[in-house]
């Protein structure tokens, strides 16, 4: 979502800048972007142009901070980093760095200009990225600790196989903001808020778990036939896999190619010639005798007829199929009822 500003952010600078010595003043141009390339320059390149150390450049760039900081004209900018921390504000007082820059200039020159103003006021501070979450800024220290710690939590509630639609992860981590302010309790703060995680990922069909769950980040075929026969809701046949994937994620695949995943992946399981189902459905893998096997022992002797039907609800197998493993005196046999039994 586009966020306008009312003051234009190169002209601030000019006028923040306009006291500093010069290489001061274009020690900050380079490290901030600030310069018609908008290229942030590191220490050690600014370093060499004037053959200083890197440490030195530091120094420059902390003084010329402080500097500018006392100076007049900042102060009488006031109104600038106010409207700034009012939107992030607006934003939910936590904002990743991608988002909120985004969201108020599309060119990468202005968003630089925005970035030198969060480093240089107090009001605003950062969060670095670290192995949970990605670069942020919040304005409101108490709001940043019930999210940072709430996503943490929420992350913890996932299991690897994990999928939930988008509406129910946000309710889930609502729920986790005991302490957050009313204001900030809404879909758009709370997805804004979930995308700051490293942790907790959407799959391609909008579906949300742990980031780096094979459901979520796919790594081949495999999980994309898992993710089409998800969708589908029923078994299928390898090519009509093979199909799906292409149709929905706009991924060419090769039937064969297709048919070799599915038959290595303990996610799926054969229910049928070249017909696979999930294992989280319930189907189990193995032969026709196996499964009808695990039926007699679960549920007891049971007549031919109603063995049939269970085989059939399990597996896309004909009825003869059926009956030829079923009277297999090898592993089969009938109770003094007439009904069927393990032998």
């Amino acid at each position: 979502m586009s966020k306008s500003i009312s003051f234009k952010p190169k002209q601030v600078s000019k006028k923040i800048m306009s006291g500093l010595a010069d290489r001061a003043h274009d020690v900050i141009e380079n490290r901030f972007g600030l310069t018609a390339d908008a290229e942030e320059k590191t220490l050690e390149a600014i370093g060499k142009k004037y053959g200083i150390t890197r440490e030195r450049v530091r120094q420059i760039e902390n003084a010329a901070i402080a500097s500018i900081k006392k100076s007049d004209a900042y102060k009488a900018e006031s109104a600038s980093f106010d409207e700034l921390k009012k939107m992030i504000l607006s934003m939910g007082a936590l904002v990743p760095e991608s988002e909120l820059l985004a969201s108020i200039a599309k060119d990468k020159a202005t968003q630089n200009h925005i970035h030198f103003y969060l480093v240089l006021h107090d009001d605003f501070k950062e969060h670095k990225e670290d192995e949970n979450f990605r670069t942020r800024w919040s304005v409101d220290d108490a709001t940043a600790n019930e999210v940072h710690n709430s996503l943490k939590k929420l992350y913890s509630t996932l299991s690897d196989e994990d999928l939930v639609p988008e509406s129910e992860m946000i309710n889930r981590f609502l729920s986790e903001l005991k302490g957050l302010n009313t204001q900030y309790r809404n879909e758009e703060i709370a997805k804004r808020y979930i995308s700051m995680s490293k942790n907790i990922a959407s799959n391609p069909l909008g579906e949300w778990g742990r980031a780096d769950s094979s459901n979520v980040k796919t790594r081949g075929i495999k999980d994309y036939a898992f993710l089409a026969m998800r969708k589908h809701g029923s078994p299928m046949h390898f090519r009509e896999v093979a199909k799906s994937i292409c149709d929905t994620f706009d991924k060419e695949t090769h039937a064969a190619t297709c048919h070799n995943e599915l038959i290595k992946d303990k996610r799926f399981v054969l229910v049928g010639r070249g017909t696979y189902g999930l294992a989280e459905w319930g189907y189990k893998p193995g032969v026709v005798r196996d499964v009808i096997k695990e039926i007699l022992k679960k549920d007891g002797p049971m007549t031919k007829e109603a063995v049939v039907d269970r085989v059939m609800k399990e597996r896309f197998l004909k009825r003869n199929t059926i009956l030829v493993n079923l009277q297999n005196p090898k592993y089969f046999k009938k109770n003094k009822s007439g009904l069927y039994m393990p032998a």
